[in-house]
């Protein structure tokens, strides 16, 4: 595979940095507690998603019988695919050609390993810019941070796996915990 996965992980920075900083700059009121990178099944897009506690406060008492999920899942988060338009619509750009090249190829084989490597360079990112303290000098605090992929399921032990290099905080062990309520881990 002769992609460029250097230049897509310094895409994919850049891209993350300035959605978050957009995010923040416009809705710091309400408390940013959660970013994420998401793509799909697919591997044709690298999307941000951000959530505050202002929009987790705002579920009914029937809806925050289930406050994990939205708290934890980025497709319920109240800035989805918010931020950095042009930059991630750049990338999606990159990926997308890349996977429309093996299709007509037809080879499967090679395309699970570019999902693999795409979805693997999403979660980097996130560690580094977690580990360069990023999220944290912006918002004064730790926040959740998570890689999810639509309509695909990681292993529990992936997860796992994921949530902990990402989250040295409360937001690991909530995330451990909830993870123990779905019955397969």
């Amino acid at each position: 595979m002769k992609f460029n996965f250097e230049l897509l992980k310094e895409k994919i920075e850049i891209a993350a940095k300035t959605a978050f900083q957009e995010i923040y700059s416009k809705h710091k009121d309400e408390e940013i507690c959660s970013f994420a990178l998401y793509s799909d099944e697919g591997a044709m897009t690298v999307c941000p998603s951000a959530n505050t506690l202002e929009h987790l406060s705002g579920y009914s008492e029937e809806e925050k019988e289930h406050i994990d999920y939205y708290k934890f899942e980025p497709a319920e988060w109240k800035y989805e695919m918010v931020g950095a338009d042009e930059l991630f619509a750049d990338i999606s750009t990159m990926v997308r050609e890349e996977v429309f090249k093996m299709e007509e190829e037809e080879n499967v084989e090679l395309f699970l390993k570019f999902q693999k490597k795409l979805y693997e360079t999403c979660i980097n990112v996130l560690g580094k810019l977690k580990e360069e303290g990023f999220f944290k000098s912006i918002v004064g605090k730790e926040i959740f941070l998570i890689f999810t992929v639509t309509e695909f399921e990681f292993d529990d032990s992936d997860i796992i796996n994921m949530v902990t290099q990402l989250n040295d905080n409360k937001y690991k062990d909530e995330y451990l915990a909830w993870m123990k309520t779905w019955g397969s881990y």
